[in-house]
């Protein structure tokens, strides 16, 4: 059984003003997230991504469907009963939702002092989960004081707390710098792999996704328009909206300007190689040009690694006699997708 199973959810949000119209947020989602996972949702703003978590924790009440988080049915559960199950479901956010009257030691003590946990079993889960993220020399200290960076460590040491197996994290990282961020994304893949936590990481960053999760769910009008394995996803975009995501990150053909720019600076025909076989080297690939006498240039893309499985677009130019490019292009077809630009 999944540990997180939506079936046909769906949230309608009531009119803003009396001749508004009701919001679909979420509009008839099915989606299973396996114990260990780290699942990364993607959208755009408005996609119901946020919506999405906050059912998972029961934050917000689905109007319709089936919500299952580690077995329990959430849906139509009392107050009482779900904050049992929140025990369960650890969270950390963007803007951190620390509370500056606490220091690093009393913002992380204070879920368990809310779950009746005694004092000593308390203190040392605190020191325990310091020590995890680094910031056992600043349990006294008040949270003002610090980095963007550890503020998110601590919300992170928090959210675990009560030792959940569900770890909510949404947009956990757009506050941040790029070092910083990714400093952040270190922490909570060892959470997965060192704590064996589930992880949800709502984002608008495919450099997120790409760095932390297993599998991927694209939303968009309250929808999952595309999903599964991160590198599958990233290598062979179905929808429109997944195309951009991923072009954020990996280089597809030049656009008609840039196209032309190149050509003016560089000779031959272009061609562009789309690398998706793992198995397949790009080395193999060049040796059937220089086989043939093709002399080639990279002119535009990229190849990205995802969990050390490679792939990307290269434009390169080709300079040889017609006959021996058509020749090579001819080898290559039986390798890779080798599509020439008009």
């Amino acid at each position: 059984m999944p540990l997180v199973e939506l079936r046909d959810v769906t949230k309608v949000f009531p009119a803003a003003s009396r001749h508004g119209s009701p919001v679909r947020a979420i509009d008839g989602v099915d989606l299973d997230v396996e114990a260990g996972d780290v699942y990364g949702i993607v959208g755009y703003s408005g996609a119901g991504k946020s919506t999405l978590i906050r059912l998972v924790n029961a934050l917000e009440t689905a109007t319709s469907g089936s919500i299952r988080v580690d077995g329990t049915e959430i849906t139509g559960l009392s107050e009482r009963r779900l904050q049992h199950v929140r025990r369960g479901i650890g969270m950390i956010f963007q803007q951190f939702n620390l509370l500056r009257s606490r220091t690093v030691y009393g913002n992380v003590i204070y879920p368990l002092q809310v779950a009746g946990v005694g004092k000593d079993e308390a203190h040392a889960r605190v020191a325990e989960l310091l020590q995890f993220v680094g910031l056992a020399e600043k349990a006294h200290t008040y949270t003002d004081q610090l980095s963007g960076g550890q503020k998110q460590r601590v919300g992170i040491a928090r959210a675990l707390a009560t030792s959940p197996k569900l770890l909510l994290a949404d947009e956990s990282t757009s506050a941040l710098d790029p070092e910083t961020t990714q400093e952040v994304l270190a922490l909570l893949r060892r959470v997965n792999e060192e704590l064996g936590i589930t992880i949800m990481v709502i984002t608008h960053e495919m450099e997120v996704v790409k760095s932390i999760a297993d599998k991927v769910a694209v939303m968009e009008g309250g929808r999952i328009v595309e999903r599964g394995a991160v590198f599958d996803v990233f290598s062979d975009p179905q929808a429109q909206v997944t195309r951009r995501f991923v072009s954020t990150i990996v280089d597809d053909l030049p656009d008609d300007e840039a196209l032309a720019r190149l050509r003016a600076r560089h000779p031959g025909r272009f061609v562009r190689l789309a690398f998706r076989d793992p198995a397949v080297r790009q080395a193999d690939v060049y040796a059937e040009l220089v086989r043939r006498g093709v002399v080639f240039e990279l002119v535009h893309g990229g190849i990205e690694d995802i969990g050390g499985r490679t792939f990307g677009n290269l434009t390169l130019a080709l300079d040889g006699a017609d006959a021996d490019v058509d020749d090579a292009l001819t080898a290559i077809r039986s390798r890779i997708d080798a599509r020439e630009l008009a």
